[in-house]
């Protein structure tokens, strides 16, 4: 659990329904489920008509990294390269195969089966570089799903808010349905607005800060596995790796 996302979004739902009632407002006028389904189901519809489905369905499915980052251990992989260059230096890469199999990364895996295979360092890094870009640009394009929500919101509830004052005008007659409109009108900005900066655009961010961290983490297994294709000295991999994690 992201203690620090988690803490964010406690302070700032907490700021603002303080704030309102420290002003003596009233909780309850803010529960609006007109503007929540203009704003909401706007804010959505209007996001799926750019993004292709694929996209969209990544972006649901990486939500949740924000509050569980997926855990990497840099520290622990890079021991484990250390100690394949150590079983590659003794026994030769053909050594690495029963490791390769064993192997629960599967892009380590990937960089360890070319090694066994005996593919020149130049080959492994392209193609592993190739496997780390696409993965890069389809998180990249998932994340940018929340920055399109973040864009789209403020401008759906204006939208309510023009909806809300339409109906207004259409009841000045009936002083009794006065409320609710001007309530849903402005209530509808404060959702579209209030999604946007303390919902939509914080996650977008969020999970590109969680793409770099995944990309960096392939990077140092390639820079290892690459390094044991050349032969390079144990404590020399170990060195280099370290720079990617202190």
């Amino acid at each position: 659990m992201d203690i620090l996302s988690m803490t964010g979004m406690m302070l700032a739902l907490v700021a603002i329904l303080g704030g309102n009632i420290l002003e003596g407002g009233h909780t309850a006028s803010l529960v609006q489920m007109t503007a929540f389904l203009i704003v909401g189901g706007g804010t959505l519809g209007a996001v799926m008509v750019q993004t292709p489905i694929r996209t969209f369905v990544r972006a649901m499915k990486i939500a949740v990294w924000v509050l569980v980052p997926v855990k990497l251990h840099p520290e622990e992989v890079a021991e484990k390269i250390v100690s394949w260059s150590n079983i590659a230096r003794r026994e030769g890469l053909l050594g690495l195969e029963a490791i390769a199999e064993e192997e629960p990364d599967q892009f380590a895996r990937k960089g360890l089966q070319l090694l066994v295979d005996g593919s020149e360092p130049d080959i492994i890094r392209a193609i592993l570089e190739v496997e780390i870009d696409n993965k890069e640009h389809q998180d990249i394009q998932a994340a940018k799903v929340y920055d399109g929500m973040g864009g789209y919101s403020p401008t759906i509830g204006i939208i309510g808010a023009v909806m809300g004052l339409i109906h207004v005008m259409n009841n000045l007659a009936d002083p009794s349905k006065l409320g609710s409109g001007i309530a849903t009108a402005f209530v509808a900005t404060i959702y579209g607005v209030g999604f946007a900066n303390l919902l939509f655009l914080p996650v977008a961010n969020k999970l590109k800060s969680q793409v770099h961290s995944q990309t960096q983490f392939r990077e140092m297994i390639v820079e290892g596995v690459i390094s044991i294709a050349e032969g390079e000295n144990p404590r020399n991999i170990e060195t280099k790796l370290q720079g990617y994690y202190q």
